[in-house]
């Protein structure tokens, strides 16, 4: 066929080749339709739409048949990667299979065909499901109440933040310094920051957990609060969270608990027994509802009972046998328009309702054993950063291979990527050198944890026989390494279309 330029574009038949971009497939005067003209009258657009609301000039927009546009994205399909496919050992982020039961329920048409601006009298089951998930959630994380607004985790961080400003501020304190674990997930200083006030980094111990002697000597009346997540971003439990509430509470602060590692404690232990006032949670990561490019998100903030009055408006409540809005009374106002991302939190519920309380501690128990059962298979290969048992990642270390074979941890990644697997979070925590952070979570059975643990072995081995064959990795994927500074710095362009020769 022609392309742009008058060049000749193959079209790959297998998707072994290269794959051509769409603008390269394009080809003026195809389209990916055809409609009847007998019988239907022909109008000029002008005679149809006022001219104020038409372009002085054509879009540029791809020209292809419907077989090789269907065709085309089917060769990419096949190309992706997917929780469906294959194992997301991703450490901090949790890619978790997402279980179809839920995807059913997300697709009711009596969920998904209602208006968000339906009256209250009209939507009953939505808000009916609105005020039981809510429930659901304090029950779960210990607290006294909640909003479902929250886009997802990071919006989420900066509701809670706002609370915890909106709370001081109604005391009259203008406090100014949030304190963070340099352990903290980047997105932590970041909503600090956008919230207004200071972050402020602590370090962590030989243990690999808050240093209670440097958070001692910078807490004062300055301080609003201090951003957690327990287990922390090293897998870790904090052992001594109970003196850090007692701690930060002392002089003034509260306690924010980022909720990416609630699946730990499922069952276990409460973020609200634990001293916390504020707890986000990101449902992707503990209640499988979909991640990434299979979202949107969905980042609900619970809070303990000072917060109460200084929730998104309005909450849905209950009254009798009806369920309307009610408006806390200094709340800091919407965070999101209507309820959020209403069908990712039906299937949350629709999760929480499946597995029921001992369910959900089923899943937590299953987390934290995948996890000690990987850290103690590779340990001999890539020890673990700290030894203290993990809880539903492993932080392990590349560092004594990379000095004896030049082999890194993103060859090392690069080389799972050949084996089937996507690769696990590398260089992070920052504090960890070489850092492997693997989470099996609760979802992967032992034959699966078990094959990513002989690949793992296979790639250590392969480090030190032939580890020229790992910084070429990988050689099985349909695009092979890249320069990934240049690639980020020199993107290729778009292909710029001509009228075909």
């Amino acid at each position: 066929m022609s392309s742009p330029g008058g060049k000749s574009s193959s079209i790959p038949l297998m998707g072994n080749e290269e794959e051509p971009t769409i603008f390269e497939l394009s080809c003026t005067g195809r389209k990916s339709y055809t409609m009847r003209s007998t019988g239907v009258p022909v109008n000029e657009l002008k005679d149809l739409v006022d001219g104020m609301f038409l372009r002085d000039d054509e879009l540029d927009l791809v020209e292809v048949s419907e077989r090789d546009l269907v065709a085309h994205f089917t060769r990419l399909s096949h190309r992706q990667f997917s929780v469906d496919l294959g194992f997301y050992p991703l450490g901090s982020c949790t890619m978790k299979y997402n279980p179809k039961f839920c995807d059913e329920v997300a697709s009711y048409e009596s969920l998904v065909l209602i208006h968000p601006a339906t009256p209250s009298k009209f939507c009953q089951g939505w808000l009916d499901l609105c005020f039981k998930l809510t429930g659901a959630l304090k029950e779960i994380t210990g607290m006294a109440g909640g909003t479902l607004q929250p886009a997802a985790g990071a919006q989420g961080e900066l509701t809670g933040l706002l609370l915890i400003k909106a709370y001081h501020e109604s005391r009259g304190e203008s406090r100014k310094k949030v304190i963070i674990p340099n352990t903290a997930h980047g997105t932590n200083p970041a909503s600090v920051t956008l919230s207004g006030y200071e972050p402020v980094t602590i370090g962590t111990n030989k243990d690999g957990l808050v240093n209670i002697d440097e958070l001692k000597a910078i807490l004062d009346d300055d301080v609003a609060a201090i951003m957690l997540t327990n287990p922390n971003t090293l897998g870790l439990f904090e052992t001594e969270i109970a003196e850090i509430a007692s701690l930060v509470h002392n002089i003034g602060g509260l306690l924010y608990y980022d909720g990416a590692n609630l699946n730990a404690i499922l069952g276990a232990v409460r973020p609200g027994d634990m001293g916390f006032d504020v707890v986000h949670l990101n449902l992707h990561k503990t209640f499988a509802t979909p991640h990434g490019g299979g979202g949107p998100g969905a980042g609900p903030v619970l809070v303990s009972k000072r917060l109460l009055d200084f929730l998104p408006s309005p909450i849905v409540t209950q009254e009798g046998d009806r369920f309307i809005f009610t408006y806390p009374k200094h709340s800091i106002g919407r965070i999101h328009s209507w309820f959020g991302n209403a069908v990712v939190l039906a299937r949350a519920y629709a999760y929480i309702v499946f597995h029921g309380n001992d369910g959900l501690k089923t899943v937590g128990e299953l987390a934290v054993l995948n996890a000690r059962y990987l850290k103690e298979r590779l340990k001999e290969y890539f020890p673990p950063a700290y030894d203290s048992p993990p809880m539903h990642e492993a932080v392990l270390t590349a560092e004594s291979v990379t000095k004896e074979t030049g082999i890194k941890a993103l060859d090392i990644a690069k080389g799972l990527l050949d084996r089937g697997f996507h690769a696990p979070t590398i260089y992070f925590p920052l504090l960890v050198h070489e850092a492997l952070m693997i989470e099996p979570t609760e979802t992967e059975s032992l034959e699966t944890v078990d094959s990513l643990i002989d690949s793992l072995e296979e790639i250590y081995r392969c480090a030190y026989e032939d580890p020229e064959l790992l910084k070429t990795a990988p050689m099985n994927t349909p695009v092979s390494r890249v320069d990934e500074a240049r690639a980020a710095r020199q993107l290729k362009p778009v292909y710029k279309r001509d009228t075909p020769a």
